[in-house]
């Protein structure tokens, strides 16, 4: 499974504790651990929120690459819409725990229906950079 998400020698890792490990190879750990359960939905909470950019585009692309190839959902939470445009299907947007929009992402992003979601895309810094992953459709 370490393999799998692209642990570099995942013998010496075996043999670590979490704190002799990055950020980014505990996301890789957790990650392996989730998947060896082979589920159809993997939900990954914050997955990318303690990592710096590069770790957390890597993140992304492999959570990505996995659930494509297992033909699985993946549910990614996140406060980051930019991120969440550069690979989700679709979008849900929350405020105070009620789900106030949702649909395809470009179509979301485009065209925002509720005030609140218009407010969210506006404070983000730049929506126009290219995603981390693919087009979004935009």
């Amino acid at each position: 499974m370490l393999e799998r998400v692209h642990i570099p020698q995942p013998d010496k890792v075996m043999n670590a504790f979490p704190h002799q490990l990055s950020g980014g190879q505990r996301q890789r750990v957790a990650i392996a651990a989730a998947l060896a359960a082979k589920p159809g939905i993997l939900i990954a909470d914050e997955a990318t929120s303690a990592l710096d950019m590069v770790v957390q585009a890597q993140i992304v692309s492999l959570l990505d690459e996995l659930v494509r190839e297992a033909g699985m959902t993946l549910i990614f939470i996140t406060h980051d819409i930019a991120l969440a445009s550069g690979f989700a299907d679709r979008v849900a947007i929350f405020k105070d725990g009620r789900l106030v929009e949702t649909g395809p992402t470009g179509a979301v992003l485009a065209s925002p229906r509720e005030a609140y979601t218009k407010t969210l895309i506006a404070s983000h810094r730049d929506l126009t950079t290219p995603p981390l992953i693919r087009e979004a459709g935009l």
